[in-house]
């Protein structure tokens, strides 16, 4: 997976690149009133999430496996966040643990159960108690012609993180995007268990 996004971010195909917080992420923050803490943003691109996550006083670690990506990140954010060049998958993130994580189609790219229960398990992991985590997945509801990002039913949301997450919500949205027809996604805000 690391290898087709760093090949994508060479060739310059990023459609999810989109030069702006994705709306999910600031409606979800604002309506929760989640309080600002130390947060992960995983696979965080180009940064825009992560700007915006410091720009409402959070204390933000984004992480990304493209070093064009995590490039871009650092010139755009001046000096409010931390990006590193890391594989979340295999690595251990300094500063943890977090009390607030987001990954916007990072946890969708994992093509089966046993993945993204692995991937789950090290949010998890790198979670405070009671910490919070916020995904947006590529909804399977939608019926779609061409290209676009991988697509998850709930019930793959639900079977990869109950053992370590209890779902606050689950909301049927799209994704921020610059095409006309965004395509759909899964609005996934997930608490910490206390075993987890």
């Amino acid at each position: 997976i690391e290898e087709r996004y760093k090949k994508r971010y060479k060739a310059g195909d990023t459609p999810w690149d989109i030069g702006k917080p994705d709306f999910n992420i600031i409606q979800t923050v604002t309506t929760m009133a989640i309080k600002p803490c130390k947060a992960l943003d995983i696979g965080c691109g180009t940064g825009d999430n992560s700007i915006w996550l410091s720009q409402k006083n959070f204390d933000v670690i984004g992480i990304d496996a493209s070093e064009i990506a995590i490039q871009k990140a650092i010139e755009k954010a001046s000096k409010e966040c931390t990006f590193i060049v890391i594989d979340f998958l295999t690595n251990k993130i300094e500063g943890a643990p977090f009390g607030f994580a987001f990954d916007r189609g990072c946890f969708h790219s994992l093509n089966s159960d046993e993945e993204r229960n692995s991937f789950a398990e090290n949010v998890a992991a790198h979670l405070e108690k009671d910490g919070l985590w916020l995904s947006i997945v590529g909804n399977a509801d939608e019926q779609r012609d061409g290209p676009g990002p991988p697509q998850r039913t709930a019930r793959d949301i639900v079977n990869s993180v109950e053992p370590f997450f209890e779902i606050l919500s689950l909301v049927s949205s799209h994704f921020e995007s610059n095409h006309p027809n965004p395509p759909r996604a899964w609005v996934c805000l997930m608490r910490k268990r206390r075993f987890a």
